[in-house]
């Protein structure tokens, strides 16, 4: 004991105690190494906030606590839907839709790091939340349907000429989504300029060219047939649904295609690309480039060729071999580099 160095690197308690230089060193290494960890915790904020704005967690016990929290929430405003009046009850099961899209979009940011288990967790969950909701929105505010029914005599007969339908609405969950809706035969551009925007829509479109130029967050495609759709890069999610013969080019952090049949997907994406009832689907590589595209690519972490676009998970498709709804696009039957110049907003 009394050869024991002050400078000892691993000093006992006894010493510390003993010795107030000793413990007064001891600390100020302790106060070093907690301000270094601090400083890198900081720093890798920093980096993470400059290229994306959004929440993202570094580990899956992470994401999952928060992802668990959201759904509770959800799950608390369906259980609540039952008890509202009527007058309450459109806006509330529209924010619940709203609150499911943020998990969606939670999902998406972060499904670069999920393991491909957790990933299809979360999204199955996603699905089951929207099916909850539209079960609910269909027993709670029933739409009218026209019927017919014996009158008595005192009720008065009824006009020979219904009043006009209002045209139904695409089925998005999406409030006050910007967007492109039905329209057909025509070349539809749009440029985003300065900071990203938000939710994007393209629904209801036929024989259409869309070229989307410019970094949105998310992108909902529903029911085209017979388009080609080109985008810059999105830094959330794309949602597509009811696509027939189409051609789309796209750069995501996550693309999830739902019921689509014959049409070819260029893509560049950061997870798998996932598919659900669908057949005849084809797959290459992001082939769009249009003044400011690479740099617009690199501020999304869309740059690096991730040769994602060929690992494509059909979620109803269980078996060890590959499925048959979708394949590779020979490379002589691909449409090569497709380059805009600077067009006029339609």
């Amino acid at each position: 004991m009394e050869n024991e160095s002050p400078l000892s690197p691993n000093p006992t308690q006894e010493s510390l105690d003993s010795d107030p230089s000793l413990q007064k060193k001891h600390q100020s290494m302790l106060d070093r190494l907690t301000h270094r960890h601090q400083s890198r915790l900081d720093t890798s904020l920093t980096r993470r906030s400059d290229s994306d704005p959004s929440p993202s967690f570094e580990s899956t016990s992470a994401f999952l606590s928060r992802f668990s929290a959201s759904k509770s929430s959800v799950d608390s405003q369906l259980s609540l839907s039952r008890r509202l009046p009527a007058d309450d009850l459109k806006p509330h099961l529209d924010q619940i839709s709203a609150s499911i899209s943020d998990l969606e979009k939670l999902v998406a940011e972060n499904s670069y790091f999920l393991p491909s288990y957790e990933l299809r967790s979360s999204l199955k969950t996603i699905s089951d939340l929207r099916q909850t909701l539209e079960n609910l929105s269909a027993e709670l505010l029933p739409k009218k349907k026209f019927s017919f029914r014996n009158k008595s005599k005192s009720e008065p007969k009824p006009k020979e000429k219904e009043p006009e339908k209002e045209p139904e609405k695409p089925e998005f969950k999406v409030p006050a989504s910007p967007g492109i809706w039905s329209k057909k035969g025509e070349t539809l551009v749009r440029k985003f300029s300065g900071s990203e925007i938000g939710e994007f829509t393209i629904s209801d479109l036929d024989s259409c060219e869309v070229r989307l130029m410019g970094s949105v967050r998310a992108l909902f495609v529903h029911r085209l047939r017979n388009c080609r759709v080109y985008t810059g890069p999105v830094t959330g999610s794309v949602l597509i649904e009811g696509v027939e013969e189409c051609v789309f080019v796209m750069a995501s952090h996550q693309i999830r295609i739902h019921n689509a049949k014959k049409c070819d997907f260029y893509l560049r994406v950061r997870s798998r690309p996932i598919i659900e009832d669908s057949c005849g689907v084809r797959f290459a590589p992001y082939c769009l480039r249009y003044d400011g595209i690479e740099e617009e690519l690199r501020e999304t972490s869309l740059d690096e060729e991730t040769e994602n676009w060929g690992n494509v998970d059909d979620f109803l498709w269980l078996r060890a071999v590959q499925s048959p709804n979708w394949s590779v696009l020979p490379e002589n039957e691909r449409v090569g580099l497709v380059h805009f110049s600077s067009l006029e907003e339609s």
